[in-house]
């Protein structure tokens, strides 16, 4: 594994830094992604959504927004949205007037039955041992990072 760090002045080169490693990794899995999320209408951020919402209905946007790394100024949008494609509902949280709870229609979850929530293990030209063992990894590093950046902003 490559680090961000150069072994010697000059000779930094673009493809030994991890964060473009993961960068241009996104971009890929976000071309790769498209022609299934073109066939349902949505973006890669709509998809997501969905899919947190499949694994748990009835979410608070903020707790949603914690779940996605998403501010409510980028996540508010992206639900009015989705709203109006008819694929989830929002409303006041009864309990507590200050929440808004989110929850997907009927329409929303045929989205699951459509076979659309393929996934790109096989794309991605790995085995599907090595490509959770990569997912896992990323996700460690992401957490990893997050704890690095609230440890040194004093958060």
């Amino acid at each position: 594994m490559k680090s961000d760090a150069p072994k010697k002045t000059g000779d930094v080169k673009l493809a030994d830094f991890m964060c473009f490693a993961i960068y241009s990794a996104n971009l890929a899995y976000g071309r790769a992604y498209r022609p299934i999320l073109e066939e349902l209408g949505v973006t890669y951020t709509q998809w997501i959504i969905i899919v947190a919402l499949w694994e748990q209905d009835n979410q608070t946007v903020g707790g949603l927004g914690e779940k996605l790394f998403l501010e409510s100024n980028t996540l508010t949008p992206i639900l009015k949205k989705l709203e109006e494609l008819g694929f989830l509902n929002r409303r006041r949280d009864p309990a507590d007037e200050r929440q808004v709870l989110v929850n997907l229609t009927d329409a929303g979850r045929a989205l699951r039955n459509k076979g659309v929530q393929k996934n790109l293990v096989a794309a991605s030209g790995l085995t599907p041992e090595e490509f959770q063992t990569v997912q896992k990894m990323v996700a460690r590093l992401r957490d990893n990072l997050i704890e690095h950046a609230k440890d040194t902003s004093g958060a």
